[in-house]
């Protein structure tokens, strides 16, 4: 079945319609929750950015991005993006962002090899953001505050959702457990990474996993991450623990964006040495781009855990199987 989850006597709380108000509240409401917490500014962005700049998300670095080329321009080649984490940075030189300052933005995005289940869709949507920040403030501390604002905001939208909506009776952790991959790899060394992360979750209901792309002690890095956007020693994932699902569920990726010293560093590690002739990692490495910290926040993922829903194509319009869809309907799970 695609990996997918039937949560045994699983009913939806909300019919379709409902459910699309719902939807459409908790996207308002984070919003406003996130921009009151660090009073960013919403701009525009691109779906699509030209091949070969660098500039694309390269994820764990073997998934393939939709390309595409465009007549009007000699068939110069584009691609649809992955995420914005490195456009962001871009974006802040540019438009002339100081420190202190940031900006958010919602990124649509197609993975067309990432798995089909109750939390993975190949279609992504998420809320991209990125601050300016001082040499001062690339340290474990800063991160730190940034999560709890971001945990502060999720917290605030599903009070506020259970105010609108009765069905709704989800409780969250506002309080969170920081807690580095290495330290839950030697909690539970004979769990796969996945695993560790439900059985944090499921003990301390909100958890920061922290230090992710980096070799741990068993030789793996606990899950991928690009070498040249974040600082595997400054990130992490802000995980929730899924009631519904009984399991976690990651809710955002974020992190310190990697200085010269630190890109070159990753890139040695990985092999990917070859990406400092892109122009994008030109600029890291001649400090002419801003420090920054930023990430993604699950727009879909948000309004199925707050909303209690068992699967993400409930709360957003994707492609499925057909016998994923057929069984999904007949046990009550309703796929957009």
């Amino acid at each position: 079945m695609y990996g997918t989850l039937i949560p045994q006597g699983y009913k939806p709380r909300m019919s379709t319609r409902e459910t699309e108000k719902a939807i459409k509240f908790v996207k308002d409401a984070f919003q406003r929750n996130f921009v009151k917490n660090f009073g960013f500014e919403r701009v525009s962005a691109p779906l699509f950015v030209k091949s070969g700049t660098g500039v694309n998300d390269d994820l764990n670095g073997v998934e393939r991005p939709v390309k595409f080329d465009i007549s009007a321009q000699n068939g110069v080649q584009a691609e649809i993006v992955h995420s914005l984490a490195k456009w962001k940075r871009l974006a802040l030189k540019r438009y002339g962002f100081r420190s202190g300052e940031g900006l958010y933005t919602d990124m649509n995005a197609i993975r067309c090899d990432d798995k089909c289940d109750n939390q993975h869709s190949v279609y992504v949507d998420q809320w991209d953001w990125e601050m300016v920040i001082s040499r001062q403030q690339r340290n474990t501390d800063f991160l730190k505050m940034a999560v709890m604002r971001i945990v502060g905001a999720i917290v605030d939208t599903l009070e506020q959702t259970k105010q609108k909506f009765s069905s709704v009776d989800l409780k969250l952790k506002r309080e969170v457990k920081f807690i580095t991959a290495q330290t839950a790899l030697d909690r539970y060394p004979d769990l796969q990474p996945h695993e560790r992360e439900r059985a944090l979750a499921k003990e301390y209901g909100t958890v920061f996993l922290m230090n992710i792309g980096g070799a741990l002690s068993d030789g793996k890095p606990h899950d991928g991450r690009a070498p040249d956007y974040d600082d595997w020693n400054l990130n992490g994932d802000i995980i929730f623990y899924d009631e519904v699902l009984e399991d976690s569920i990651e809710i955002s990726s974020m992190g310190i964006r990697v200085d010269a010293e630190s890109l070159k560093s990753q890139l040695e590690i990985s092999g990917a040495t070859d990406r400092l002739g892109h122009e994008y990692h030109r600029e890291i490495m001649a400090d002419e781009l801003p420090l920054t910290i930023g990430g993604g926040i699950g727009q879909s993922r948000l309004c199925m855990l707050l909303l209690q829903k068992a699967h993400i194509g409930e709360v957003q319009v994707s492609i499925w199987p057909d016998e994923v869809r057929a069984e999904c309907e007949k046990s009550n799970i309703i796929l957009l």
